[in-house]
């Protein structure tokens, strides 16, 4: 009440900008064609079995003006007292719903964070154990040709001694 018209307008102009930027990071914040914070926003789903059978989802949350949770509209101003009035009244209730949709937000976000630690976990042993598996396999492979090798020498030597006896033979006839 005891704020003169320049500074009224001052501060209307200033809030104005601020009520404008909300529906500017509203509408910018999209990812990948998603966006989970604007009217009409789309949920997140995250599939987590092959099938496709098993989901996370994350709902949507309307943070637009005058939308689902922020009560401020965009057309509000604070020229008056009484607008200035109704405006804090809406913020107090807007700051209320938005944490109560950042919450949402935030277990989905842990939700597909666990998933994600929980598969590249998995994906991890899987690797070390096919590892494992490769590595024994490539074992017995070098087991398997090292006994050939063995075999190979001992045919080898083998011929050897049967070659040898025709000439000792021969020798006697010397």
């Amino acid at each position: 009440s005891g704020l003169d018209t320049a500074s009224r307008n001052a501060l209307n102009n200033d809030f104005t900008q601020l009520r404008d930027q909300i529906t500017s990071i509203v509408q910018n914040a999209e990812f990948n064609g998603t966006n989970v914070v604007n009217t009409g926003g789309d949920a997140i789903v995250a599939i987590t079995n092959d099938s496709g059978t098993n989901t996370i989802t994350v709902g949507a949350q309307d943070l637009s003006l005058g939308g689902g949770n922020v009560t401020i509209t965009a057309t509000q101003d604070i020229n008056t007292q009484t607008e200035a009035a109704a405006a804090v009244t809406a913020i107090d209730a807007s700051i209320a719903n938005v944490n109560t949709s950042l919450s949402a937000l935030g277990s989905g976000s842990n939700r597909l964070e666990l998933q994600q630690t929980f598969v590249t976990q998995l994906s991890d042993s899987i690797e070390v154990g096919i590892g494992n598996l490769v590595d024994a396999d490539l074992a017995q492979a070098s087991a398997d040709l090292q006994s050939l090798q063995v075999r190979q020498q001992l045919g080898l030597q083998a011929l050897s001694i049967a070659n040898q006896a025709p000439s000792a033979v021969l020798g006697l006839f010397r």
